[in-house]
């Protein structure tokens, strides 16, 4: 299949602020295309509770620090409700709405190659018991 990627992009070195370098750093963390897509799934805003329940073996203080870390790179907002007692939501910003895009190509390509992601963990698990 011919890549449709720019010819910069085809050879090493890649630069330290190109875009594919870019991209990885934004999806680094470990929740953050899980939080990315659950608030996508629950129309763009959740409260932390909900989105909490959504996301099973997430804990409260990862939560909290992938939601201030996507709320830093500008891809959620945290609103404030003065309420009592007071009540927050947070929300896809519009470049959040964008991202959410290669995560869902990500996602499906992920269903679609299940098996084939099954036989990988299995071989890295058997790797790691061999060593331990």
């Amino acid at each position: 299949m011919p890549s449709s990627l720019p010819p910069v992009y085809r050879q090493a070195p890649f630069a330290e602020d190109c875009a594919p370098r870019r991209v990885l750093r934004l999806f680094s963390g470990k929740w953050t295309t899980m939080l990315l897509h659950t608030l996508h799934l629950l129309g763009g805003a959740s409260r932390p509770g909900m989105l909490r329940r959504s996301v099973p073996g997430l804990s409260k203080k990862m939560m909290t620090q992938t939601l201030r870390e996507l709320e830093q790179s500008g891809l959620v907002s945290r609103h404030v409700q003065q309420v009592m007692p007071p009540s927050v939501e947070y929300r896809l910003t519009p470049a959040g709405q964008i991202f959410i895009e290669p995560i869902e190509m990500l996602y499906t390509w992920a269903i679609d190659h299940a098996e084939d992601l099954e036989a990988l963990n299995t071989r890295q698990a058997a790797e790691k018991d061999a060593h331990d």
